[in-house]
């Protein structure tokens, strides 16, 4: 699979390069406290990352004085396995190298189906942080050449955690954890019930 860079002009429809905002102590607060899973492990939001002066300067630049939390995606993959989105920007600080797999919210179709041929992958240096604008079909970053990857994660704070109640039907049944909708890959190793979507190939970074 082809992977640019996040200065390419293909990336521009899904995010941007964040430059105004230094992440060096965010990173090496990553890489001093939090795991590298041999699975992937997904925490939405850290004590530890959420101390830090750059939690105050996402929160007012970033999102607008919108309450926000920092958590971190960690692990080891080399699959799409899914996509979801959500109603807002993602910002990814790769304290390692990874991979983002991208698609668009815009070629979901009316049956809520996305043909996984359109997904483009997006290597992102480590010490650099993208926005993922909030219409980027994205999921579990990727390593590369099969290392693993740590990736902190900021949201609008109550993304990703537990719903409240049962969602059903078109978009809504796609919902599944708060402001995350998802659509899985059949063979994508999902829990049992999750809402499917893609067709195509499941992807994988290294072939």
């Amino acid at each position: 699979m082809k992977v640019y860079s996040v200065t390419d002009d293909r990336f521009k429809k899904y995010g941007k390069v964040v430059k105004d905002i230094d992440f060096s102590e965010l990173v090496k607060t990553m890489e001093e406290v939090t795991p590298l899973p041999e699975g992937v492990e997904y925490v939405p939001g850290l004590a530890e990352l959420e101390a830090l002066p750059v939690m105050k300067e996402l929160t007012d630049k970033t999102y607008g004085e919108l309450p926000i939390q920092i958590g971190y995606c960690n692990g080891h993959n080399s699959m799409l396995n899914a996509l979801e989105y959500h109603r807002s920007s993602e910002i990814n600080v790769a304290a390692t190298d990874a991979i983002l797999m991208l698609g668009s919210q815009q070629d979901i179709t009316d049956d809520f189906t996305y043909d996984t041929s359109l997904v483009e992958a997006f290597l992102v240096p480590k010490g650099t942080a993208v926005e993922v604008y909030a219409t980027s079909l994205h999921y579990a970053p990727c390593g590369v050449d099969g290392a693993g990857f740590k990736v902190a994660i900021v949201l609008p704070k109550g993304t990703n955690l537990d719903l409240d109640k049962n969602h059903e039907g078109g978009e809504d049944g796609h919902l599944t954890a708060k402001n995350k909708w998802l659509l899985g890959h059949p063979e994508g190793g999902l829990p049992e019930g999750s809402p499917m979507g893609l067709v195509g190939k499941n992807l994988c970074i290294n072939e």
